[in-house]
């Protein structure tokens, strides 16, 4: 019995399938997509020091939500004392 023709006489299957392919899916995508990034060292041999090459200018994080830059009191307060 092939795998379509059992899930046409369990229907029932049909929503895990679906899913169970849906997440696979994704984690198959989500590990390539990490694989790309500056973060994941891969050839290590032809690249021995890899930070070299990392771009300070570009963030590192995927997602910042709500950040503000404000000076904290305290510390302006210490840093002046300190100059």
């Amino acid at each position: 019995m092939g795998f379509f023709q059992l899930l046409m006489k369990k229907k029932e299957l049909i929503p895990l399938v679906v899913f169970t392919t849906l997440a696979a899916g994704g984690a198959s995508s989500f590990a390539l997509y990490s694989l790309k990034k500056t973060d994941v060292i891969i050839d290590r041999k032809g690249n021995p020091e890899p930070w070299e090459t990392v771009d300070p200018t570009v963030p590192g994080k995927l997602i910042t939500i709500n950040q503000e830059w404000k000076p904290i009191e305290e510390l302006q307060v210490v840093r002046s004392a300190t100059r």
